[in-house]
């Protein structure tokens, strides 16, 4: 519900109620702020390349005159919207479950850096990193069942690269 305003004049042009993502779950691909018309209802959308900045408190677009809908994008059947992608379950090759996503987490640019679990059903790294899955470790986006599969050795290398330290389950061994 951030609110968007065109960064040449200071108006607001709406608040965004979703965020599109490409399918492979790289980048946001545009911003989600509603649909209009009765018979022929459009998704209204803003695109990426219009976004100047993805603020903490607010979004900058380029002008004012950024808004667009989906029609003209063909490739926007291939978008995936945020709430599309919450409650998508996670689990490991072998079928492990790990958790249920709840949010993604986003460079400034736009960039998906990863996942935020709203249940976890395993102890240990992911835990210990506050629920969060850094983007690299996804194999499977869950596109096709719906059920998102992370690569768990390829996770935990992840972690300890963040923080320099072994990994938890290396820390309980030792």
């Amino acid at each position: 519900n951030k609110p968007i305003f065109a960064k040449t004049n200071g108006r607001l042009l709406g608040h965004v109620k979703d965020v599109y993502l490409n399918q492979e779950l790289n980048w946001i691909v545009g911003l989600y702020l509603d649909k209009e018309g009765l018979i022929r209802r459009k998704e209204i959308l803003i695109l990426r390349e219009q976004i100047a900045v993805l603020g903490i408190d607010a979004i900058l677009v380029n002008d004012e005159n950024v808004i667009t809908d989906s029609r003209p994008h063909k490739e926007s059947k291939e978008w995936g919207r945020l709430d599309q992608i919450i409650k998508r379950g996670v689990d490991t090759p072998g079928g492990t479950k790990i958790g249920v996503i709840g949010d993604i987490i986003l460079t400034e640019d736009g960039d998906v850096f990863g996942f935020s679990l709203m249940r976890v059903f395993v102890e240990g790294p992911i835990v210990d990193n506050n629920g969060t899955i850094p983007r690299p470790a996804l194999i499977d986006t869950g596109n096709e069942d719906g059920v998102m599969t992370i690569d768990l050795p390829k996770l935990e290398t992840l972690y300890q690269q963040k923080d320099g330290s072994p990994a938890a389950s290396n820390k309980e061994a030792a």
